[in-house]
C-alpha cells in the first residue's frame, strides 16, 4: 500500500484488521480494535467498518489517532515507552541513539535515559535497569529491558525463541520474493563484521520481499539469530546494501539515516509466561522513503 502520514490507498484487495496491523503502520491488534471501536478509523465510502470489512484495490483508508506530547515524552529525548511493569521495560528507540554507553558517549544512550525517568518516576536513587539486547545506533525500534538480574538472565536464555523482525529499505530488487541467508560473520580489529569462510559465528536471517520499487525494495527480515550488525553485513554481502549504510557499502542515502527498523518482538512474559506481542510503525522519514518512486 502507499503511505501519505496516516493515509494509505490499498494496492490488494485485504480485510481492514490485517491492513492496520501490517507494515507500515504495524498496530498491535488490540490498538487497532480500540481505533475502530471509537471511530478513528474511516474508509471512503464505507460505513459501519468491522475488523473484517473487505478493502479493494484503490480504497482509502484514513487513520485519527491523535499523538499527544506530555512533558514525560520530551525527557525520554525521543524514547517512548511502549510497556511497563514490574519485570520488563518494552521501548521504541529512536534512529541515532545508542542501546548504551560506549567509550566515547555514555550519557546519551537508550539504557540511561530510561533508568533516569524510572528513578525520577520512582522517586529513588536504587533504580536499576538491565539491558536484554542490543540495536545500533542508527537503527530504530523496539527493544526489551530487564527490571532485575534474574529476569535478564530468563530473558537471554531463552532469547531463540523470541520473534524479531524488522523492515529494511534496500538497493536495487532481490530475485526471490523469499528467502535465506546464512552467514559466518567475524569482528575485525577495526570493529567492522565481515563474513569469513572458516570459523566466525553463524548468522541466519529469513527475509520476505514486501514491496518492490524500481531502485529499491522493502522487505521483512525475521532473525534467528542475533550478531552484531548481522542483517547490514549480510545484506550488503549480496550486493543490496540497506538504504543509507554507509559503513556497508550504500551508495544513496535520501532520508539521512539508516533504512533499518526492529517493528515486531513476540516473547513469554519472564514471570508469568504469557504472551507479549509488540510492533512499532514505522518512522515518518522512512515512509517518505516508500513513497519515493
Amino acid at each position: 500500500m502507499t503511505i501519505s502520514g496516516d493515509r494509505f490507498r490499498v494496492q490488494y484487495r485485504c480485510e481492514l484488521l490485517p491492513c492496520l496491523t501490517g507494515p507500515p503502520l504495524c498496530l498491535s491488534r488490540k490498538r487497532a480494535k480500540t481505533l475502530l471501536k471509537f471511530g478513528a478509523v474511516r474508509v471512503a465510502g464505507k460505513r459501519q467498518l468491522r475488523h473484517d470489512t473487505e478493502l479493494e484495490p484503490g480504497d482509502v483508508v484514513v487513520v485519527e489517532a491523535g499523538k499527544g506530547t506530555s512533558e514525560d515524552d520530551r525527557n525520554l529525548h525521543g524514547l517512548r515507552i511502549v510497556y511497563i511493569d514490574d519485570a520488563v521495560v518494552v521501548v521504541d528507540k529512536p534512529s541515532g541513539l545508542l542501546s548504551m554507553g560506549s567509550t566515547r558517549e555514555k550519557e546519551r544512550t537508550a539504557w540511561r535515559i530510561l533508568n533516569e525517568h524510572l528513578k525520577a518516576l520512582g522517586k529513588t536513587r536504587a533504580q536499576q535497569i538491565f539491558i536484554v539486547h542490543r540495536l545500533d545506533r542508527e537503527t530504530s525500534g523496539l527493544m526489551v529491558f530487564a527490571r532485575s538480574e534474574t529476569v535478564r538472565a530468563k530473558l537471554q536464555r531463552d532469547w531463540k525463541s523470541v520473534t524479531k523482525k524488522y523492515l529494511a529499505a534496500i538497493e536495487g530488487t532481490l530475485p526471490d520474493t523469499h528467502g535465506t541467508l546464512r552467514d559466518n560473520l567475524a569482528e575485525s580489529r577495526s570493529l567492522r563484521v565481515h563474513r569469513v569462510d572458516e570459523g566466525g559465528e553463524l548468522a541466519i536471517t529469513h527475509y520476505r520481499v514486501l514491496v518492490r520499487r524500481a531502485d529499491t525494495s522493502l522487505l521483512e527480515l525475521t532473525l534467528e539469530t542475533g550478531r552484531k550488525n548481522q542483517i547490514r553485513v549480510q545484506l550488503s554481502a549480496i550486493g543490496h546494501p540497506i538504504v543509507g549504510d554507509r559503513k556497508y557499502g550504500a551508495r544513496t542515502d535520501p532520508v539521512k539515516r539508516l533504512a533499518l527498523h526492529s517493528y515486531e518482538l513476540k516473547f513469554e512474559h519472564p514471570l508469568t509466561g504469557a504472551p507479549m506481542e509488540f510492533r512499532s510503525s514505522v518512522p515518518n522519514r522512512l515512509k517518505k522513503l516508500l513513497e519515493r518512486r
